[in-house]
């Protein structure tokens, strides 16, 4: 375990890495990717990939603004908040709603900081799967971690899916309120869906080495809009009563108690989360990986967290007559909250506009999770853990983006939004990954830590032996620069364990007790199957291919 007496071997603390000064280091961690400093300290990161056994293939673009720009733009949590506030108030009312939001807030802040003490460790692109084979006991290493990057693979591939299609599905949202005789079609939303993929993929390969620049300037919009949009909506609305919204509780759910209407109802305030680890994705293409990338995920957890909070008390307070809402046309669409910009500021063009800002930023989040999922794919291939994995781990050599990961991410998400065109229903089941899937890899990946912290797993070597020792496979385990030593660790270690057992529990509920077939969620089945498919697949065809982490030569 590492104490006072351990520190000493900590990455952060040595005083030379193969010739590498300390103090250049330090510098390092502010530069961003164009400074001269990086280009003499880019054999930093390429010795530091070499230790976790991977060749470096990619581009390291991002510096710490950008990869926070990346990490903010794809959690849009106030975003996400104004869009979706409308699920928890039929379960867990408006009280329901912030007490419920603060809890997935901090629960949140625990589980980023156990993972970022993981990525601080072995900063690459496979994340998940990566750590579970480092961490896992070796008789159950590789099928833990084949288990973990299917269920990371899915998770994100949900996540990029559903995204496209709330976006699109904002657009036709955007046409209702401003046509109240329009009458959406499911195929409409599915055309939508298309061409916010498009853009994606334009982005993610055509103008690829833009996308740094792109996420910075998504992060100023991002924080621009959101007062754009806070501060008419609290000076123009009609405001509640204080009383009345923090003591308003509801349970329209029909549960036997108030407290479990408020579990089933957090769900909402948990997806407006979902998608922190994307920055741990792109970490074989960040500038010092180690010490950036778990700074930049908690800051951005920070900056979307107050934004979400504050965002989600104005809707609550200033939304009126909610009734009026859900039957608008825009409502029921499932985007109420258009509707309530027209009442607050008497405007259907300050409401189009004030909606379209929402909308834009939806579309640039697809961007960033589009390139999160592509480098899930093309790591998992790289060790040979998805079928056809020698053409999906292929880097053009040019732009040197995983472009074969990119096309199969897309194609995969246009098949799904086939689906949509028949039901929107068992659409939104198949795209119900992203909570379930991303929350049982986390809980795999914490449990094996804190299995490791407590039972003497970290033999920490000589510090004459590092830093040449491996992060991989049956290799030394080192902890990173960033680090919860001692009980103060293993007590956060625990908190985020129980965080995501309860919240992948209810993830699996239904938002009423005795649903009708077209309100199930069909989530568990669905996640299930994967589970299934996975485990199969590994028992008949990849154990005979996949052994964890590659070590390249």
């Amino acid at each position: 375990m590492a104490g006072s007496d351990t520190s000493s071997h900590e990455l952060g603390n040595l005083t030379s890495v193969k010739g590498v000064e300390a103090k250049e280091t330090r510098i390092f961690v502010e530069g961003e990717p164009h400074s001269e400093v990086v280009s003499k300290n880019e054999h930093y990161d390429n010795d530091q990939l070499a230790r976790l056994g991977k060749k470096q293939v990619l581009r390291r673009n991002f510096g710490f603004m950008t990869i926070l720009g990346f990490s903010c733009t794809i959690l849009i949590t106030w975003e996400a908040v104004t869009v979706l506030f409308a699920q928890g108030l039929n379960n867990g009312g408006t009280a329901g709603l912030i007490y419920s939001f603060i809890f997935v807030w901090a629960g949140n802040f625990s589980v980023f900081t156990t993972m970022s003490e993981l990525v601080s460790m072995a900063p690459t692109s496979g994340g998940q799967y990566h750590w579970v084979a480092m961490l896992a006991p070796r008789s159950c290493s590789k099928f833990l971690s084949y288990l973990t990057g299917w269920l990371t693979v899915g998770g994100w591939q949900g996540s990029v899916a559903s995204s496209a299609l709330l976006t699109g599905n904002m657009i036709l949202g955007m046409t209702s309120l401003n046509n109240e005789s329009f009458v959406p079609q499911l195929w409409q939303g599915t055309l939508l869906f298309w061409v916010i993929l498009l853009f994606a993929v334009f982005v993610n390969t055509l103008v690829s080495s833009a996308l740094p620049k792109f996420e910075g300037l998504i992060l100023i919009l991002h924080v621009l809009g959101f007062f754009a949009i806070l501060i008419p909506l609290v000076t123009l609305g009609p405001h509640g009563d204080a009383k009345e919204i923090f003591n308003g509780w509801v349970n329209n759910g029909g549960w036997q108690s108030q407290g479990l209407s408020f579990m089933v109802g957090m769900m909402g305030n948990a997806f407006a989360f979902v998608g922190t680890d994307a920055a741990f994705h792109m970490s074989e293409e960040t500038v010092n990986p180690s010490v950036v990338v778990p700074r930049s995920i908690l800051l951005s957890l920070v900056i979307n967290g107050a934004c979400g909070f504050a965002m989600l008390v104005a809707m609550v307070f200033c939304m009126g007559n909610f009734d009026d809402a859900i039957s608008s046309g825009p409502g029921m669409l499932g985007f109420p909250h258009m509707y309530i910009f027209q009442q607050a500021t008497n405007s259907t063009a300050g409401a189009t506009v004030m909606s379209a800002i929402i909308m834009i930023l939806g579309a640039c989040a697809t961007v960033g999770m589009l390139a999160s999922t592509s480098r899930v794919f093309w790591s998992f291939a790289r060790d040979r853990g998805l079928p056809f994995w020698g053409t999906l781990s292929k880097v053009d050599s040019r732009t040197t983006v995983p472009i074969w990961a990119v096309t199969v991410t897309s194609i995969i998400s246009v098949l799904l939004s086939l689906i949509n065109v028949g039901s929107a229903v068992a659409f939104l089941n198949v795209t119900s990954l992203s909570i379930s899937c991303l929350y049982a890899s986390y809980l795999i990946a914490a449990v094996l830590l804190l299995y490791r912290r407590t039972t003497k797993g970290f033999s920490l070597p000589d510090a004459s032996d590092l830093p040449a020792i491996a992060n991989t496979t049956g290799a030394e385990l080192v902890w990173g620069p960033f680090h919860l030593p001692g009980a103060f660790g293993i007590a956060n270690n625990v908190l985020t364990i129980c965080y995501l057992i309860v919240v992948g529990f209810f993830s699996f509920w239904p938002p009423v007790s005795n649903p009708p077939p077209d309100v199930m969620n069909y989530d568990i089945v669905v996640t299930g199957f994967l589970v299934i498919f996975s485990v199969l697949y590994y028992l008949f065809w990849a154990k005979k291919e996949y052994n964890g982490p590659v070590v390249e030569r």
